[in-house]
């Protein structure tokens, strides 16, 4: 509901907003109860090593690997792309880009049909955004842009420099401003912290850049009509109607407010500089941001985000009552 209605001020703008969410996943030899039997400890891999982009780990897989395309298409969710990301046993999929609800309920969607095709298959999908500290995070990209009714990408404009239109940059200052009052939104749990961490290829600065994967937006311009903009804050455990509410929300009120795109486009590493707005670090810095924040209420409605940021609230606490096995390893016999 919160979706249908920034997807209409969307609408009411002239606008029609396509988006794309892409996943990583890990995928596991095990079953729910091979899994509790161990205490959810040490889940193998279906497969092992760091074959990213690989030919011979799927072909070694091709009953699921087939399933998956296959079954997912049938289920109206066209997939771009699937391959095996950098970790065992670790695949990502790109959705086919849709008008913004759709999108999300393709999203949706996709996630519970691989983890039915998969449990066919004595395989456990998990979608959590960082399961092993040693091991790359599982990323859940937005890609977004705007149409008029005429079908032109309205991000696109070949009289700019590298042909990205006015348009796209106020969306683009939009998210900017927003994100450190939207956080929880893209990054919803106690885990989702985990991947947002330096050199992981996953973002921990308020930061943009042309085709630059260490900053929290990614702006494509490959040709007209695949010119967008990538928010690369989510990872693959974000709920995809709120994630695309709150990017949607977040970049038309930088059209609205015609706001200048006067951050700097980062070049190189951004983790590597400070003058860049450091993102929340933990769930709970980042809900008591959004619950005090005027401009998230003003977005979003007060009464969703005092209900939500409740919820997130709530989850850390659950977490900061937990005594957990890095507190036993670390305290039990040396304090």
């Amino acid at each position: 509901n919160l979706l249908k209605q920034v997807a209409k001020q969307a609408t009411d703008m002239g606008f029609m907003a396509r988006f794309a969410q892409e996943f990583e996943w890990f995928n596991f030899a095990e079953t729910p109860q091979s899994l509790a039997d161990k205490n959810h400890q040490q889940p193998k891999p279906v497969t092992p090593g760091m074959f990213g982009y690989s030919v011979l780990r799927p072909s070694q897989l091709i009953d699921y690997n087939n399933a998956l395309f296959d079954e997912l298409t049938a289920f109206n969710i066209p997939i771009e792309g699937l391959h095996t990301e950098t970790g065992p046993g670790v695949y990502e999929a790109a959705i086919a880009h849709d008008e913004v609800l759709a999108a999300a309920d393709k999203a949706v969607l996709f996630k519970a049909g691989v983890k039915e095709i998969a449990s066919r298959f004595g395989i456990m999908a998990s979608f959590m955004a960082k399961w092993n500290q040693q091991l790359p995070g599982c990323s859940g990209h937005l890609h977004q842009s705007l149409w008029n009714a005429a079908g032109d990408n309205l991000f696109a404009d070949a009289a700019q420099e590298r042909g990205i239109s006015k348009l796209l940059e106020h969306y683009v200052a939009g998210q900017l401003l927003c994100l450190p009052h939207l956080m929880p939104m893209y990054a919803p749990t106690i885990n989702s912290y985990k991947r947002l961490v330096e050199g992981a290829w996953a973002p921990t600065t308020v930061s943009w850049g042309y085709d630059n994967r260490t900053a929290a937006i990614r702006v494509l311009h490959p040709y007209a009509k695949a010119t967008r903009v990538e928010t690369r804050i989510p990872g693959s455990d974000s709920n995809p109607y709120l994630a695309m509410a709150a990017a949607l929300a977040s970049g038309l009120y930088g059209i609205k407010h015609q706001i200048p795109l006067r951050l700097a486009a980062t070049t190189g590493n951004a983790y590597a500089q400070e003058s860049n707005l450091p993102l929340h670090s933990n769930l709970a810095d980042a809900t008591y941001a959004m619950q005090q924040s005027a401009l998230a209420n003003e977005l979003l409605g007060e009464a969703f985000v005092q209900h939500f940021t409740a919820t997130r609230l709530h989850e850390w606490k659950q977490y900061s009552d937990t005594v957990t096995d890095w507190e036993l390893r670390r305290y039990f016999e040396i304090i």
